[in-house]
């Protein structure tokens, strides 16, 4: 990747309509899978606290790249800083995670129907209960539909909820727990909700994509493979039809 810092002005919310998509991912070594899957050189874009990296895989679109850091609440802050200071018509949190055996397997692409956070909420004598049950918000954001479709068709995906979580799930009874509250998830990450909730607030559609390191389930090192998760995510990005998600994502 060849990039060079170039100033940027902040009157771009001003400005025309432009097919642009914010990808904000957890870590450098993710940004630079998503950037090899895109064709061209990307350059730097200064940044309050980081920058973008902008790669223009088509004319007239425009991707800019940002590693955000990790969780929920670096992640919202990051794309809130991009949100407020250029124009995009779709946001996607993006990056490796954890699957849900055997519905998301590892190696496999995930495409987020729902964008959960998971154990947001309090504890119970009854079990846990979600901010959405306590009458303080809510818990999930969902993806237009036909945007859904669109990436999964085109990327081979699967297709279900991604959860989002503050600390990664590191056994069997998680796990369950977890399936048990949401049936159907198809991952785990941590930075998901948190982008959804920046671009909410920016009036932007979001999106979720995540290629499978490992299980979610009991911790084994061991058993990682996020070379090849991070190959995936590449692959990804060089297929994903990004005007098309676009306009989808719009019209959701």
């Amino acid at each position: 990747m060849t990039s060079h810092a170039v100033a940027d002005g902040r009157n771009e919310q001003s400005g025309p309509e432009r097919a642009r998509l914010l990808v904000v991912v957890a870590v450098p070594v993710e940004a630079e899978a998503v950037l090899r899957g895109l064709p061209g050189e990307a350059r730097a874009l200064p940044l309050p606290g980081g920058e973008l990296h902008r790669a223009e895989p088509a004319p007239g679109v425009e991707v800019d790249v940002l590693a955000g850091g990790v969780g929920p609440a670096a992640a919202a802050a990051a794309a809130s800083a991009a949100l407020a200071a250029h124009r995009y018509g779709l946001v996607v949190s993006a990056g490796i995670g954890g699957g849900f055996a055997p519905h998301a397997p590892v190696g496999a692409t995930v495409v987020a129907d729902a964008i959960v956070a998971a154990d947001l909420g309090a504890e119970t004598p009854e079990g846990f209960a979600d901010v959405t049950e306590l009458g303080f918000g809510t818990v999930r954001h969902t993806p237009a539909p036909t945007a859904v479709a669109l990436a999964a068709e085109a990327l081979g995906a699967v297709t279900g909820p991604v959860l989002t979580v503050s600390t990664v799930t590191g056994s069997a009874g998680r796990a369950a727990a977890l399936t048990a509250r949401h049936p159907g998830a198809a991952a785990e990450a941590m930075e998901g909700f948190g982008v959804a909730e920046a671009a909410a607030r920016h009036g932007v559609p979001v999106f979720e994509l995540r290629t499978v390191s490992n299980p979610v389930g009991p911790r084994d090192r061991a058993a990682w493979r996020i070379g090849e998760a991070l190959a995936a995510l590449e692959r990804a990005f060089a297929a994903l039809p990004v005007p098309a998600l676009i306009e989808e994502a719009g019209r959701g």
